[in-house]
C-alpha cells in the first residue's frame, strides 16, 4: 500500500467523508451576507472553528478541505488550523485552483486556472499541514455542451495538477463537476458524465498519476435544475452506479460526492441509496460544503457566540451523512 493510498483511506473510510470549507474569501462573503452576518476574517474562522472543533468532527469528517486564508488562520485556542483538524483526527486538504475564466475557443464555457506557480504553492502548502488537495472543472449541459474542447482542456489540467500534487507527496481530489444548471434530462446527464470522467482518466493515465492514491469527486446523475423530466431517487442511485462502474478503473480507492445544488437532505438521500445499491469495491462517501454546513450557518448567524447550539445542527447533520456513507440512513432519523 503507497503512503498515497494510506492518506486517501483514512479520509475516507468507516463512513467517514469530507467537509469542503474551502469556500472563497468572495463565495464565503455572499454566504454570510445572506444570514446577515459581516464577513470579515474573524468571522469566517469563528464559524469554521466552530464546525472543526465539533463531536460531528471527530466521529464523521475523516478530511478537510481549506482556502488559503484559513489554512494560514491561527485559532482561539493558539492552534493552527491544520493543528486543529490534526487533533479531531482528519486530514486538513487545501483548494489550490485559482478559480474558472471563460474558455478561450468556447466563450460559453469554462476553464479552471492556477496551473502557474502551483509547484511551489504545494510545497507551501504542505509545510502548512496539508496532505491532500482539490482541484474543481466544471462543465456546462446543453444541447451542444460540454464541448470536446471543454472536455479535453479541463481534464487535461485536472492531470497536470494531479502529477504535481503526487510530487508533493499530497493525494489529489480530482473534481470533474458537471453542473446542475440548465433543462438537461437525466440521460443527457449521464452520457456526458460518462464521457467526462472517461476523458479524466485518459488523461491521468497519460500523466503517469498513481490511481490508488486520489480521490474522485463527481457529481451524481440528477436531470438539469430547470428540467420537467425528473427521475426518482432510486433511478438517480442506478445511473450514478452504472456511470461510476463503467468509466472508473477499479484501483481508485473512492468516490467522494459533491452535493451541487441538492438539498440537504435530499443529497444525504441519494448518497444512502448509492450505498445500498454499491456492488463495486469503491468507497461511496461525501465532500459536502452547502449540504453539510447550511443549517448550522442559519443557525449560528442567529447568535454568533452561541458554539454548543451550533455544533448541535452541524454534528446532526454530519452523522445523518455518515450512516448515509454506510447506507444506513433513513428519514425518521431526520427528525431526531
Amino acid at each position: 500500500m503507497s503512503e498515497l493510498n494510506k492518506i486517501a483511506l483514512k479520509i475516507l473510510s468507516n463512513g467517514k467523508g469530507i467537509l469542503a470549507a474551502d469556500e472563497s474569501n468572495g463565495t464565503m462573503t455572499k454566504r454570510l451576507d445572506s444570514v446577515a452576518v459581516p464577513s470579515t476574517s474573524e468571522n469566517r474562522l469563528l464559524f469554521r472553528e466552530t464546525l472543526f472543533s465539533s463531536e460531528g468532527m471527530k466521529k464523521c469528517i475523516g478530511g478537510v478541505i481549506l482556502y488559503d486564508e484559513t489554512i494560514k488562520q491561527i485559532s482561539k485556542s493558539k492552534k493552527t488550523v491544520p493543528e486543529l483538524i490534526y487533533e479531531a483526527g482528519a486530514v486538513p486538504g487545501i483548494k489550490v485552483d485559482t478559480g474558472v475564466k471563460v474558455l478561450a475557443g468556447s466563450p460559453e464555457e469554462k476553464i479552471t486556472e492556477g496551473l502557474d506557480g502551483l509547484r511551489e504553492r504545494l510545497e507551501e502548502y504542505y509545510k502548512l499541514g496539508a496532505r491532500f488537495t482539490k482541484w474543481r472543472g466544471v462543465y456546462n449541459i446543453s444541447n451542444k455542451y460540454p464541448s470536446k474542447l471543454s472536455i479535453h482542456s479541463n481534464a487535461h489540467a485536472l492531470a497536470r495538477y494531479s502529477a504535481l500534487v503526487q510530487e508533493c507527496g499530497m493525494v489529489p481530489i480530482v473534481e470533474p463537476e458537471v453542473l446542475m444548471d440548465g433543462n438537461h434530462s437525466a440521460e443527457d446527464c449521464f452520457n456526458k458524465t460518462s464521457e467526462v470522467i472517461r476523458k479524466c482518466f485518459e488523461e491521468l493515465t497519460l500523466h503517469k498519476i498513481d490511481l490508488s492514491g486520489i480521490i474522485l469527486k463527481p457529481n451524481m446523475i440528477l436531470a438539469g435544475a430547470n428540467s420537467d423530466k425528473k427521475i426518482s431517487n432510486e433511478e438517480t442511485a442506478k445511473l450514478t452506479l452504472k456511470c461510476l462502474k463503467e468509466n472508473v478503473p477499479p484501483n481508485v480507492p473512492g468516490i467522494a460526492f459533491l452535493s451541487g445544488g441538492q438539498t440537504e437532505v435530499g443529497a444525504t438521500e441519494n448518497l444512502n441509496l448509492i450505498n445500498k445499491y454499491n456492488d463495486t469495491n469503491f468507497i461511496m462517501t461525501y465532500s459536502y460544503g452547502r449540504a453539510l454546513q447550511q443549517s448550522a450557518l442559519k443557525f449560528w448567524s442567529k447568535d454568533i457566540t452561541n458554539v454548543e447550539g451550533t455544533q448541535k445542527v452541524f454534528n446532526h447533520r454530519a452523522s445523518m451523512c455518515t450512516l448515509a456513507a454506510q447506507g444506513k440512513w433513513s428519514v425518521e432519523l431526520e427528525g431526531q
